[in-house]
């Protein structure tokens, strides 16, 4: 029995050896493997290009999405995308790009027009670029319209139907389930509030998205038609009023949108005809993700000057282990309390003598926009501050954007919704008349039950004294942020309110009224940051630094909802935003200074 006993143990001893052996080889092959951090161009070679998948400002990768299960589709960032086209410009062995096209989520029409811009440069070098297409959405066949030839499999689709938002109105919901909203806002078009307190939409909020939506959508047929001389704008307009997404293929090579229609197969040779080789098997391919970690780009300028990019991408919290919205949306967040401690290193850096900060937020916590808005104020104190405008800058999104020396968004950029709202919500018939749950207070004053709550609804109705109040520190919020934007913008502040009233612009016209300086991408933006800097020759670094390879599998073995929300969004498309809006009901309680609603553009 002595004997037994032994062995099992000694048995059980050699599997946790052999299991701390396995995994401490596993963690030295992964950190070998962050350590590749370069990637050899090989000659001949065509930059690939997959328009597929979920876009956003900066890789998301997950390092355990191939283990568990990969897919078509992809994380695409744009800043990576970017970099590979400007490498890809200037690299004598990168020969051409290859845009093979399918659908994206998660992209705001000035992130595809500043993509679409970058291939425009990158056209001048002399290179081409061929795209392809099974089915094209709208967005990205406006990025592979500057092809020298667009093509398309012969039962192919190019869903071209015009640009369309729409609201989802939760009241009768709200009504349903007992829950009553407490809505308290400045602004004629903040109209954050209303799906919780009206089924139908206000005529302001429709004028904001008709407008909006309506110069969006002539800026992508006005930039089609210009690349493409077979289609005027006028003719992109009625081929969208013709439903010719339901048409058979030959109609797009009939109409002039594509120039050709093939196999998947018959493209590879339509490649190596441009490469002028007479077989693919002769020419390479490379990645978006390849190219962009390529040897190419690594060399540090010698003068020491840098000029910092930090990148602030997301909705606008305190903090993120406190924000009830952060376990599902998957979305990039800017967190104040971590970006404020980033912000303070750059301004103390000597060899920064820049910074341009790259904005694609609708905003969020108004709380936290203030204490962003203070930090880059300091930062002003020391170096030019110089804001590139993303997909969004919007409410909070501008309030960090309002204290930059200069700032440069792109024509479809969504920007200005300067205004407040708060909103509290009473889940007191809920609970009570339908839960059967029943409270009672005993309180030495007033107001000491006020923001009871239970799983984030409010226990009772608010009197009359706590609306004032909660209303009057809305107005005082609006107050200050109309005066950050004034004093910023160096304009009076009854003007600010005047454009303000939380209305919604894009780039375009936010230029024209003085929100925004110049229009252009990121690259504007770094050019002006190094004129205003008076500097020449630097090193432009992304802030805050990507996690490694090694860092990621750490934080993914203990948090996998990033993965399940990339699949999650994958798997529901447009309605993901439904669950996320569905979800953050009461994530809105408090004041916030956050775009009027979820903004999804059919692209």
């Amino acid at each position: 029995m002595k004997d037994f006993f032994k062995y099992v143990l000694a048995t059980i001893v050699g599997i946790l050896v052999v299991s701390i052996l396995c995994f401490v080889m596993t963690m030295v092959s992964l950190l070998g493997m962050t350590m590749q951090t370069t990637t050899k161009v090989p000659s001949k070679s065509v930059l690939v290009m997959k328009l597929n998948g979920t876009m956003s400002e900066r890789s998301q990768d997950n390092p355990f999405a191939s283990l568990m299960g990969g897919s078509d589709s992809e994380n695409i960032s744009l800043a990576q995308a970017l970099k590979a086209i400007d490498i890809a410009k200037d690299n004598d062995k990168v020969k051409g790009i290859y845009i093979e096209s399918g659908s994206i989520s998660g992209a705001a029409p000035a992130m595809m027009e500043e993509l679409r811009n970058k291939l425009l440069e990158f056209k001048k070098s002399g290179k081409f670029i061929l795209a392809y297409g099974d089915s094209y959405s709208q967005g990205t066949y406006y990025v592979s319209s500057v092809a020298d030839s667009v093509v398309i499999n012969p039962q192919g689709m190019i869903e071209w139907m015009g640009l369309g938002g729409t609201v989802m109105y939760y009241k009768d919901l709200l009504d349903k389930v007992g829950i009553k909203a407490n809505v308290f806002k400045v602004g004629t078009y903040k109209s954050a509030v209303e799906p919780y307190i009206t089924n139908t939409m206000s005529d302001a909020n429709r004028e904001q998205i008709t407008v909006y939506t309506s110069e969006i959508w002539k800026k992508m047929c006005e930039d089609i038609a210009k690349s493409r001389k077979q289609v005027s704008a006028d003719k992109l307009n009625m081929l969208a009023d013709s439903c010719i997404t339901l048409a058979d293929a030959s109609e797009y090579l009939k109409s002039g949108m594509v120039d050709k229609m093939a196999y998947p197969d018959e493209v590879k040779h339509m490649i190596a005809r441009y490469m002028d080789v007479s077989d693919p098997k002769d020419y390479n391919t490379i990645s978006v993700a390849d190219l962009a970690n390529s040897a190419a780009d690594k060399a540090k300028d010698p003068s020491g000057n840098i000029v910092a990019v930090y990148y602030a991408s997301g909705d606008i919290v305190e903090d993120a282990d406190n924000d009830p919205t952060s376990i599902l949306s998957g979305d990039d967040q800017i967190v104040g309390k971590k970006v404020i401690k980033e912000l303070e290193k750059i301004a103390n850096d000597d060899d920064i003598k820049a910074l341009v900060l790259r904005v694609n937020s609708p905003g969020g916590s108004a709380y936290a926009s203030e204490q962003i808005w203070h930090q880059l104020m300091k930062v002003k104190e020391k170096k030019p501050v110089v804001v590139s405008m993303g997909g969004y800058a919007a409410s909070g999104g501008y309030y960090i954007s309002c204290p930059a020396d200069w700032i440069v968004a792109e024509p479809t950029t969504i920007t200005g919704s300067i205004g407040i709202f708060g909103m509290f919500f009473n889940g007191n018939e809920l609970l009570e008349k339908k839960l059967g749950l029943k409270t009672y207070s005993v309180k030495t004053n007033e107001y000491a039950d006020f923001g009871s709550s239970f799983l984030g609804l409010g226990l009772r109705d608010m009197t009359a004294n706590e609306s004032t109040h909660i209303q009057g520190y809305v107005n005082r919020g609006y107050e200050l942020f109309t005066k950050r934007v004034a004093d910023g913008r160096k304009k009076k502040q009854d003007y600010i309110k005047e454009i303000g009233e939380g209305r919604v612009w894009t780039g375009v016209h936010a230029k024209e009224i003085g929100l925004v300086d110049q229009l252009g991408g990121l690259d504007v933006a770094i050019a002006e940051a190094k004129k205003r800097a008076k500097v020449e020759e630097c090193t432009v670094m992304n802030y805050p630094a990507e996690e490694n390879m090694f860092t990621k599998l750490l934080d993914t073995a203990t948090n996998s909802d990033s993965y399940a929300d990339a699949k999650a969004r994958e798997l529901f498309g447009e309605y993901f935003e439904i669950l996320i809006a569905a979800k953050s009901i009461t994530g809105r309680n408090g004041v916030q200074a956050a775009l009027p609603y979820t903004i999804s553009f059919n692209l």
